[in-house]
């Protein structure tokens, strides 16, 4: 059966963000060291997804756009809806007509994250009105086994090229370092042992969620790079391979941002 026939598709509008500070500008790190918190939030330049999770000195630091809402339900429902490879359009501003992706999604009252060509992007501002076209929270392919669950992926980014809170709208943040061995990039598929992403993020054993990773690190206690669930179920029936010669995860190929 065609993917597209079991999926609603629904227009949504969403604003960039401005990023915001309290009346400090700093946060502290794990050593206790103050920090400006730069790229977590608005539009982020010179970031791509393959680039290295550790390559900048920022928090949360993400590939594009971040979008809000200043309605908190319209909110709520722009990052529940929206999915990773749905495409958007800038509405207002310098770059208008623009087209994007979503890339992913993370937290602090809920934000969506959209990928654009460079160049676009440095003309986007805040304010600027970006409406995206939802679908597939809630699709279910035909092959999937009963026990597990697929959320925030776009049917078409699943059929066509193969590929933390409530799981449906938070990202995922690993307690990963730079120090730790583990080059990450932008884009990433990983796989995270007995966590189960079903509802709400929490600890089950022998369970396997596979997430992308779509911001940077974080030297905030508590913090690091943010995964965005796409598929969680008990490891039964997920069993994660490394793949270190071939895989590419979600890049800017894929979604069309060339």
């Amino acid at each position: 059966m065609n993917a597209q026939l079991n999926a609603v598709t629904v227009n949504l509008l969403g604003t960039v963000e401005h990023p915001e500070l309290g009346d400090s500008p700093y946060r502290v790190d794990a050593d206790g060291a103050p920090y400006v918190p730069v790229g977590d939030g608005g539009v982020v330049l010179g970031l791509e997804l393959g680039d290295s999770v550790f390559a900048f000195d920022g928090d949360h630091a993400a590939p594009g756009a971040c979008l809000t809402h200043s309605d908190e339900a319209a909110r709520h429902a722009l990052v529940l809806y929206c999915c990773i490879g749905n495409e958007a359009e800038v509405r207002t501003g310098a770059a208008a007509g623009a087209r994007g992706a979503v890339i992913g999604k993370r937290g602090e009252s809920g934000r969506v994250i959209v990928g654009f060509r460079a160049s676009d992007l440095a003309r986007m501002r805040p304010g600027d009105q970006v409406s995206v076209r939802t679908r597939g929270q809630g699709f279910r392919p035909a092959w999937l086994p009963p026990g597990v669950t697929m959320l925030n992926l776009d049917p078409d980014l699943l059929a066509g090229n193969g590929l933390g809170r409530p799981a449906a709208g938070w990202d995922l943040d690993l307690q990963l370092g730079p120090g730790d061995g583990q080059d990450l990039r932008l884009g990433d598929l990983v796989a995270i042992t007995d966590i189960d992403a079903r509802y709400n993020m929490g600890y089950r054993r022998d369970w396997v969620s596979i997430g992308v990773t779509v911001h940077g690190s974080s030297p905030l206690p508590g913090h690091g790079p943010g995964i965005t669930p796409i598929l969680t179920g008990p490891r039964a029936l997920i069993a994660p391979r490394e793949d270190v010669h071939t895989h590419a995860g979600l890049t800017t190929a894929l979604l069309k941002l060339q």
